[in-house]
């Protein structure tokens, strides 16, 4: 059930036009579920998994084929900017509703003399940097407007601590020249990561084509989101790299081959967050198929979270499930290691029962957007009680009505207004497309989860369950 048709705004991202709109032809109205759920919803490859294991097949010692990867804006960027580099990535036919798989065949000498456009995507403007200090040229960097205030410094510091040249007249951040010289010496680092986990994944899956390898020593007081790095050694581990932690807070990769290999990506658990949550919010169920056994996904997490708020969690074989009654409880949670979970957390906690306070999360202000004003500034609008905290938000529940939702370009903040959207009437999202920075389908599997079940049940008791396979709808 498609939502409507997508155009290029005047700022290179996209925006939507058709069904759901408001009146100025841009903002969609968040679509009110009147039912409980009975729901599946399968979900496309996970971000952080494509964006690694494109870069890895990129520098891998022959052709490896990713099944089932992400095709979002952020992953269009990174296939992009690596084929800018002479790697081969070819469209193969595949297997599900999202995409076709890829097979990337990597250059026998990465080329520079080019240009990157990141967008918005932290994985471009972190991981491809080294890449590009391993070709020959200089390739330049660049992002859409709010892209050139995300930090950047500490990792350029790093490459050129390492032996990378890179010319940015000093504004450690977005637009910068990488001048490749076809190798990187390498070696040990010190950095400050607090920011962001990135500059460290950004080191560490190019640091087997360095010289002398790598080994990071991070140098903040506060540690960066481990799980995240810690997917980052799994997958080059599992490509026969040797890659560790010696310590807390330092990591290596050692000089080598990176093999080549043919991989199935795990669907993307942070993307699940408010689709899980809306059993909360809704009454009833949601499940997610394929959901791993084993992950280094931060989005596993919900498996414990979502309970803290009065869920009902269970995994069977792969279909993980989270059922709810409506009520929500307040919650006192402190979250580093989940920070692109706390959206969805923070919209939860403002339909919940009780107070709540979510801290450990100080780096989102360096995401997309500042999430913290943001999402305070969103919930006041809407009329609920929020206030930033140094490092977190607190939010004390107040009555809500409809009224704008400013997603700020950010996908999470646009999702985070669809899930209030689902108990509040009149929520407007001014900019829903910017959902395709990591699931393009995002409005209408979000459609089909709120208007399919009130559709089909107009006449029926609000208490009875619908059952909708979103599965179907998108193989249809």
């Amino acid at each position: 059930m498609l939502v409507g048709k997508m155009h290029s705004g005047n700022d290179g991202n996209e925006t939507r036009s058709g069904d759901g709109l408001g009146a100025d032809d841009q903002s969609w109205a968040a679509p009110v579920a009147a039912h409980e759920l009975a729901t599946t919803v399968p979900l496309p490859g996970s971000k952080s998994l494509t964006g690694r294991e494109l870069i890895l097949s990129a520098l891998a010692d022959g052709a490896g084929t990713l099944r089932a990867p992400l095709h979002s804006r952020d992953t269009n960027l990174m296939v992009d900017a690596l084929r800018s580099f002479g790697t081969l990535i070819e469209e193969l036919p595949g297997s599900g509703p999202y995409g076709p798989d890829l097979r990337i065949t990597p250059a026998p000498e990465l080329r520079g003399s080019t240009s990157v456009e990141c967008g918005l995507a932290g994985t471009v403007m972190r991981f491809v940097p080294a890449v590009a200090a391993l070709a020959l040229g200089p390739t330049s960097f660049d992002g859409d407007p709010y892209a050139r205030k995300r930090p950047m410094r500490a990792i350029l510091e790093a490459l050129r601590a390492l032996g990378a040249d890179i010319a940015d007249d000093g504004r450690g951040a977005l637009p910068f020249t990488v001048h490749g010289a076809g190798s990187l010496r390498g070696g040990r680092v010190e950095l400050d990561a607090s920011l962001s986990s990135q500059f460290v994944s950004g080191i560490l899956l190019s640091g087997a084509r360095f010289d002398e390898g790598v080994h990071v020593v991070h140098t903040g007081e506060r540690l960066p989101s481990v799980p995240h790095i810690e997917m980052t050694l799994e997958a080059l581990r599992a490509r026969g790299v040797d890659a560790d932690s010696p310590a807390t807070g330092e990591w290596r990769v050692s000089p080598g081959p990176i093999s080549a290999l043919d991989l199935t990506i795990e669907p993307d658990l942070s993307n699940a967050a408010p689709f899980l949550a809306a059993a909360l919010v809704v009454g009833g169920s949601v499940t997610i198929p394929h959901w791993p056994t084993v992950t280094t996904q931060v989005g596993d997490h919900l498996r414990e979270l979502l309970p803290k708020f009065g869920a009902e969690v269970s995994l069977d074989g792969d279909r993980l499930t989270v059922s709810g009654t409506g009520v929500i409880s307040g919650v006192k949670l402190h979250v580093p290691e989940a920070g692109e979970l706390a959206p969805t957390l923070v919209g939860l906690a403002a339909l919940a029962d009780s107070p709540s306070t979510i801290t450990g999360i100080g780096h989102i202000r360096h995401h997309e957007t500042d999430r913290i004003a943001a999402l305070v500034a969103d919930i006041r609008a809407l009329g609920g009680d929020a206030e930033e905290l140094e490092d977190g938000i607190a939010i004390t529940p107040a009555p809500l009505h409809g009224g704008p939702w400013r997603a700020y370009a950010d996908h999470r903040m646009a999702t985070t207004g669809a899930l209030i959207g689902l108990r509040v009437p009149g929520v407007m999202i001014d900019d829903i497309a910017c959902t395709s920075k990591t699931l393009p389908e995002f409005p209408e599997l979000w459609t089909s989860l709120a208007t399919g079940a009130a559709a089909e049940h107009a006449e029926d008791s609000p208490s009875e369950p619908f059952f909708f396979d979103l599965s179907k709808g998108l193989n249809e």
